[in-house]
This record gives structure tokens, sequence and C-alpha cells, in this order.
């Protein structure tokens, strides 16, 4: 038993140690953004937190949906049923370029409703434009989530991991470019930082596409714009998981999203401290994705080979490996809790309010690891209608409510907001923990 759980630990740290890796990356790019456009002041750092957090929403059920494909290919591959791997590639790529052509739109002509927000007048004015741009950035994400996804549930993880490394470098020098106003570029403040992630993750989508298109390694599975037809029952398979995927990653993100808003309510330098906490707990996170990435994986390859004892040795590995990384997450947010939000703004409340919240992510980054697994590992069992569920009660029905509660009657501001948040992520990894118990126990027919 020990060395079968050694080996079960060695296996998804080997699988996601390059998904960590690129999950940070593509977090820093968020990170090293917010300390760039901090340096404008504290009302543009503010319009980035609203603006991101806005066309998140908007944005995540099609990321939730192209999650889908890696969980099913993983099963093919399990099974070895590696000819239908291709398939569910093809259709998913349909599906994908769909969605992000809709994402895009839709968040151009959403980003007049931010007026009716109730946020300062600075804050929207400078958000609206930004959003425009980042909204764009839809179509080559979804481009490169649909490479990203086949690939990882053939468990090749490290491209997607290196393209995105390179990529932080020319986000970095892009910002440079455009929100200074360096080499005779135009000094364009936010909207240049929205430039270059856009411009980034068109190298990211660009790359990947022709790395996978010119790798032998993928040849066998079809991998070119060479339709033969639109398989309908296979993209109802992937929209039959994928959906209410994105609908769990919406009703979560959705959470935190209007916790911005909230935070918006009381003032400019909460919002600014709000993001610059939020964004250093979304380090963790981005993390611990790649636990939740690797532990899909290795449920889904299990549930290929109709091995039960095998699918819940791989589950809870996952799901002590998790909080695991988060613990230490939290104890450097609280030794650094006063350095941490210097690096981003010179602003002494700002920093105050930002040390203060940054205590309670150090608190709830165990729920968050177990309850960001806990959705992983339930994927690879294809179960997400349940954990949709969960995260719908979890967040809306007792974390939102407690945390306006606690913000504002009670009269605790940021702080009772966060508390509240808190709680929600408590109540969802407990749920699905439990319910993953249940579940994996069961015989399981794909």
């Amino acid at each position: 038993m020990a060395n079968t759980i050694k080996q079960h630990i060695r296996s998804t740290l080997e699988l996601a140690y390059p998904v960590i890796i690129g999950q940070l990356g593509f977090i820093m790019m968020g990170v090293v953004d917010s300390v760039m456009v901090g340096e404008l002041g504290s009302a543009p750092l503010a319009a980035s937190s609203l603006a991101n957090s806005y066309v998140l929403l908007i944005f995540i059920i099609g990321l939730g949906i192209s999650f889908a494909v890696t969980p099913l290919v993983a099963i093919e591959v399990g099974a070895r049923r590696k000819s239908t791997c291709g398939i569910l590639f093809r259709q998913s790529l349909i599906v994908n370029m769909i969605i992000g052509l809709i994402t895009a739109a839709f968040t151009f002509f959403a980003s007049y409703l931010l007026i009716y927000f109730d946020q300062p007048e600075a804050v929207v004015t400078l958000a609206q434009s930004y959003t425009m741009l980042i909204g764009i950035s839809a179509i080559p994400t979804m481009l490169f989530q649909t490479y990203k996804q086949f690939i990882e549930g053939l468990s090749i993880m490290r491209p997607a991991m290196i393209i995105t490394l390179v990529a932080n470098l020319i986000n970095a020098f892009a910002n440079w470019l455009f929100i200074y106003g360096n080499l005779g570029m135009p000094a364009l403040g936010l909207d240049g930082a929205g430039i270059a992630t856009l411009s980034s993750r068109t190298f990211m989508a660009l790359i990947l596409m022709w790395y996978v298109m010119n790798a032998k390694y993928f040849k066998q599975f079809d991998v070119s714009f060479h339709f033969k037809n639109i398989n309908f029952p296979v993209i109802k398979k992937i929209m039959k998981l994928g959906l209410p995927s994105g609908f769990q990653y919406f009703f979560e993100v959705g959470a935190f999203s209007f916790a911005v808003v909230m935070v918006g309510w009381l003032g400019t330098k909460q919002l600014a401290a709000h993001q610059i906490a939020i964004n250093l707990a979304s380090i963790s996170f981005m993390a611990v994705l790649g636990i939740s990435a690797a532990g899909a994986i290795r449920v889904g390859n299990a549930v290929g080979k109709q091995n039960i004892n095998e699918i819940r040795r791989a589950g809870f590995t996952a799901l002590v490996l998790g909080p695991s990384i988060m613990a230490f997450a939290g104890i450097i947010f609280i030794i650094l809790r006063n350095y941490l939000p210097s690096l981003y703004i010179d602003d002494t409340d700002v920093i105050s309010i930002a040390s203060t919240l940054l205590v309670i992510a150090a608190l709830f980054q165990l729920s968050d690891g177990t309850q960001a697994v806990g959705i992983g590992v339930l994927r690879g069992l294809t179960d997400v209608k349940g954990p949709t569920l969960i995260t719908f009660i979890a967040y809306w029905i007792i974390g939102l409510p407690i945390g306006y509660f606690l913000g504002f009657n009670k009269q605790m501001g940021v702080e009772g907001i966060w508390i509240g948040l808190s709680i929600g992520l408590t109540t969802s990894a407990i749920m699905l923990t439990l319910r993953f118990n249940a579940k994996s126990k069961q015989a399981i027919a794909i």
C-alpha cells in the first residue's frame, strides 16, 4: 500500500508540476499587469480589478467548456480507445472557437453596462475600453485552450508550460511599451496593458497550434483543420460535461466578481486593496489547479480502466496534495502580509487594508485548495451536475449573503466580505469531498 501511495503521489506530481508552472506563469501576467498599472495610481488599479472580474465572469463558462475534452480524452486513453481522441479534439475545436467569438462580441457590448455597477466614475471610464480589449482576447485564448486541454488529456503537459513562460516575457515587454510609451510608442496607460494581454495571448495560441499541428506524435489524431463532418453526438457529449463545468466556475468566479462590486461600494482604496490581495491569492490557487488537472486526468484514466480502487487512490492523493500546497502559501501570506502589497503600490492606506485581507486569505487556503481539487477529481468521474449545485449553494446561498451581512450590516467592511467568501469556500470543500467519497465507491460505466 505504501509503495502504491508513493507511486500515486509521484505520478500526480509529474503531471501537475508543468501545469502548476504554466498556471503560475499565466497568473504572473496578471501580477505584472497589476504592478505596472499600480504605478499609475489607485484608480487605474481599481479599474483593472473591475474589468478583469467582469470579463472573467462572462468568459468563465467558455473556459469550463474547454476543460471538458481533457477528462474525456483521458478516459479514452485509459480504455485504449485512442482512435476516438482525435474526434474529440476536432469537435472541441469547433465548439471552442464558436464560444470564443460569441464571448468576444458579448464582452464588447457588455462593456457599456459598467456604468450601472455604481462604481467610482473615474474607475468606470478607465475600465470600459480596457474591458473591450480583454474581451477580444477570448478568441485566441479559446484557441489556446483547445490545444492545451487536448494534449493534457494525453498526459502531455510541458509544451503549454513553456509557451506560457515565454508569453510572460512578451507581455511584460508589451506593457513597458504601451503603458508608459517607450521606444516611441504612445503612452496608453491601462489600455496599453490590454493591448499587451491581447498580444501575448495571441502568441500563445498560434505557437501551441503550430507545435501540435507539426509534431509527429499528434498526426495520428488528425489535428489539422480538415474536418470530415460535424459530429453532433460528440459535440453533445462535450457540452454535457463542459457546460455544467462552466457553470461551476461561473458560480465561484461570479461570487468573487460580485464581491468586487460590493467592495467598490466601499471606495477606491478598498477596491485597490482587494485587487492586490485577490491577485496574490490567485497565485496559490493557480498552483493548486495543477493538482486538480492532474487529479482529473488520473481519475479519468482509472475510469477508462474500470478500476475503482485506482479511482479512489488517484482522487484522494490529489485531495491531500492540493491543500498541502495551499497551507504553505498561507504561511507565506501571513509572514509577508505587510511587504507583498508594497510591491504593487505605495499608498499606505491601501497597503494596510491589503495586509489584513492577506491574513484572511491565508486562513481559507486549505478550503480553497480542497474545493479546487474536488471539482477536478469529480470531473474525472464525469460527475458535473452535483458539483454545479454545490458551488451555487456554497457561494450564492451561503458565502455572499454572509459576506454582505458582515460587510455592511455589521459594518466590518471589506474584511467582512472576505470572511463570507471564506465560509463559502469551506462549505464547497466539505461538500465536494464527501461527494467524491460517495461517487468513487460506485461502479462506473462509460
